[in-house]
């Protein structure tokens, strides 16, 4: 159950993400606006089919340089020959301080800090939750250059349970802006192991998001494992609306 909590982290599209992707970027929120996505996501994996829907996540630009944001959601687990359970999952809480910003006509990107933490507030028992808590430390570079925009980074999740081991979650995406409406692009993200026993996940996405207006977006997203998939990721999905206020 290690590695799929620690895989879901990443796989479920967390606080820790930039929408519709698994890894985060460096720009926070404007000032004083708040951004809500509502959405659903599923991971399934060898005799086993979880997620969460709804999931929200709820952003707000406190300052220039610092957003906050609130990660929340009702989860679901099927494993094969058992019952199927939903129930409230865990809760992610998080900061991102960008301390340093782009340089438009140069080469000096966005970096931000992010930390966070994961709440249990959700049913291990049941497969709705990890049972314990955890702490997250990543750093996250941005750059756009014309019509594209790169973005990654990475971290060291802190994991205190008797156990299991802190690991490092890293990632880096790439997105094009394909016209006013449209932007595509793509992900590889690693998800360290918990403990001894456990895998790695290496893993991509393919997906991006469709503009309705300037305040309403369709987000969409695809992928699955590149190493150790029946235990990791077979198959990905992330579907959402995205609200600017």
């Amino acid at each position: 159950m290690t590695i799929l909590a620690a895989s879901t982290l990443l796989a479920s599209h967390s606080a820790f993400a930039t929408l519709p992707f698994v890894t985060d970027d460096a720009e926070p929120i404007e000032r004083g606006h708040f951004e809500i996505n509502t959405g659903a996501t599923g991971t399934v994996r060898q005799g086993e089919y979880s997620g969460a829907l709804p999931a929200v996540e709820i952003n707000y630009g406190a300052t220039d340089n610092l957003e906050a944001s609130l990660n929340l959601g009702m989860s679901f687990m099927h494993a094969s020959g058992e019952k199927f359970h939903y129930g409230f999952g865990d809760m992610e809480l998080s900061v991102k301080y960008r301390f340093i910003t782009e340089d438009d006509k140069g080469i000096r990107p966005q970096v931000a800090f992010s930390p966070g933490a994961i709440i249990p507030t959700g049913n291990d028992r049941l497969g709705l939750g990890d049972g314990h808590s955890r702490v997250l430390l990543p750093l996250w570079v941005q750059k756009t250059i014309g019509n594209w925009t790169t973005f990654g980074g990475g971290g060291y999740v802190v994991n205190r349970h008797a156990n299991e081991k802190g690991y490092w979650i890293a990632g880096w995406a790439a997105v094009r802006k394909i016209n006013e409406q449209l932007e595509l692009g793509g992900e590889l993200f690693y998800t360290g192991a918990a403990t001894v026993a456990d895998p790695s996940s290496l893993a991509f996405n393919l997906g991006g998001q469709y503009s309705f207006t300037d305040h309403d977006r369709l987000l969409f997203s695809v992928g699955c494992g590149l190493t150790h998939v029946k235990q990791t990721n077979q198959f990905s999905y992330y579907l959402g609306y995205q609200r600017d206020l």
